[in-house]
């Protein structure tokens, strides 16, 4: 038995047919009517030739990582560079097609990964940037440095693209607050402290990994948070643009382009992760909250504001 505080989401596949069976299997040409807000099981690589062309304002791509991995006996096992090279370049292929000419592309990486995608990516498009993000968590090492972040591409398929700086914009605690005369300068007081709103950089130390007593945690093992998702939608998109993830896994980008009025599409191909991601869609509907988000301001990590309700 869970403890009561144990928030975890890791229905069966026989406990959740009711959410597998919202799901879409496609096996010829689609539209896009069909697809909207929908989560389709599936190999990505076979179901996105059969997607209709030039659908995708924002691609959030979280493919597998390098690593020897098993998604719930869907296991991944490390290949030579030139096995994931082609890996990579198949995939993106099969996704460029679906691009708005002015689409936003986001693909996460490890460090050993990113040294691979990163070229290939600047082969189809035009990067711009990459994030890198602290994790908080991971296994140390005797003998080497403990892997405790990751990197995020930020790429273009076009000369334009859109991007919201005031969407995410980042509020910090101010330790040397300067008034000029007499007022705050680029603060605030709060009843919780003085904070500034600040324009976000691409080192991001403020998200924390989903754990047990979260409501958007699932037994995924690498499962993203809603917050970090949550800055390349705002960033990136409009309300009610398509936001695509190819690789959906336990439905984090699709819950939070749905909480931020996006519209979504997903494949995944666990069925398992597929029924984990529609309950997260089902509770949505009545709990719209991203945890570190508030008010339209990313909070830092751990701070008490953190429960107060999304604007």
């Amino acid at each position: 038995m869970k403890s009561a505080k144990n928030k975890t989401i890791d229905i069966s596949l026989n406990e959740g047919k009711e959410y597998l069976d919202r799901c879409l299997r496609i096996s010829s040409k689609t539209t896009l009517n069909k697809i909207i807000n929908k989560t389709i099981v599936g190999d990505s690589l076979k179901v996105m030739s059969k997607l209709p062309a030039s659908f995708v304002d924002l691609l959030i791509v979280d493919p597998p990582y390098n690593l020897n991995k098993n998604f719930h006996g869907n296991k991944f096992s490390k290949i030579s560079t030139a096995e994931y090279q082609k890996y990579t370049q198949d995939w993106i292929e099969k996704v460029i097609p679906l691009l708005k000419p002015n689409a936003s592309i986001y693909v996460c990486c490890d460090w050993l990964s990113s040294m691979i995608i990163a070229p290939i990516l600047e082969q189809n498009f035009n990067i711009l940037n990459r994030i890198t993000w602290q994790r908080e968590k991971g296994r140390g090492s005797t003998k080497n440095w403990k892997n405790g972040m990751e990197d995020i591409w930020f790429a273009t398929n076009g000369k334009e693209h859109t991007f919201n700086l005031n969407a995410v914009k980042i509020r910090r605690k101010v330790l040397a607050p300067y008034k000029k005369d007499g007022q705050p300068k680029d603060w605030e007081e709060t009843s919780d402290g003085r904070f500034r709103n600040t324009c976000p950089s691409n080192f991001w130390d403020d998200i924390s990994i989903p754990y047990w007593s979260m409501p958007e945690n699932t037994a995924h093992p690498t499962q993203k948070p809603e917050k970090l998702i949550a800055k390349l939608i705002l960033a990136s998109s409009n309300k009610n643009d398509v936001v695509f993830d190819p690789f959906l896994g336990s439905g984090t980008t699709s819950v939070t382009a749905k909480k931020l009025k996006r519209k979504y599409v997903g494949i995944e191909q666990n069925p398992q992760y597929c029924i984990w991601a529609e309950k997260r869609l089902e509770l949505a509907d009545t709990n719209p909250q991203i945890q570190g988000y508030s008010n339209g301001i990313f909070l830092e990590r751990n701070t008490s504001l953190h429960q107060k309700n999304n604007s």
